[in-house]
């Protein structure tokens, strides 16, 4: 009897604000029975602890994902990898991710990706995904933005990666912070290919 191999996701955290879509976004695939391998950025860590607490360290982010979601995210694995290893599979084009996503991504870190410079693993893996022609999902979330940031912006584009835009809307009525949340992790996962569940879409009048 044969099984069918999970999916493999790369996820990169980085420092900008928005810890929420990250863990979202990691419980969701986690729920559709992915195999994550998560790399957060030094300021990525801080940025868990800053937003959703003291608790919220990387080392016990399978507890926090299932106190705050439930336990469907043991539906899939992960691993996490240290943001300086550029030895790690995800630095290689030969290791078969299906598609990456960088939530919330930095200014700093889209500029790495946009030029290209892999002075880590979350820009290197990103620079996989871009010359494999695989899905790559960046997500910033940043306000006002500056020029140079419009133009990384549009660089990244070129070069392949969808810009999804941490922004959520309101025609599902959200309620909670987690509703809009869910909007966010939801267009995630349409832009890695997945079927999402988390809102419903809009179907007109």
């Amino acid at each position: 009897m044969t099984t069918t191999p999970r999916p493999h996701i790369a996820v990169g955290v980085t420092g900008a604000s928005g810890a929420i879509y990250a863990v979202r976004t990691i419980a969701a695939l986690l729920e559709e029975g992915c195999h994550l391998e998560i790399v957060f950025s030094d300021y990525g860590k801080r940025l868990l602890m800053d937003e959703l607490g003291p608790d919220a360290k990387v080392d016990r982010l399978q507890e926090l994902l299932e106190v705050k979601y439930g336990p469907h995210v043991r539906n899939g694995t992960f691993v996490v990898h240290s943001n300086k290893d550029l030895g790690a599979s995800l630095a290689s084009g030969s290791h078969r991710c299906r598609g990456m996503v960088i939530v919330p991504c930095s200014m700093k870190t889209l500029a790495g990706v946009a030029l290209g410079l892999s002075r880590s693993l979350i820009e290197r893996a990103a620079d996989v995904m871009l010359k494999e022609h695989r899905r790559l999902v960046v997500v910033p979330r940043e306000t006002p933005m500056s020029l140079p940031a419009l133009r990384h912006l549009v660089a990244a584009a070129e070069a392949g990666a969808m810009i999804l835009p941490a922004m959520p809307a309101f025609y599902q009525k959200p309620e909670t912070i987690d509703d809009l949340a869910d909007f966010v992790a939801g267009k995630i996962l349409n832009g890695l290919g997945f079927d999402q569940h988390l809102f419903a879409p809009w179907k007109g009048e």
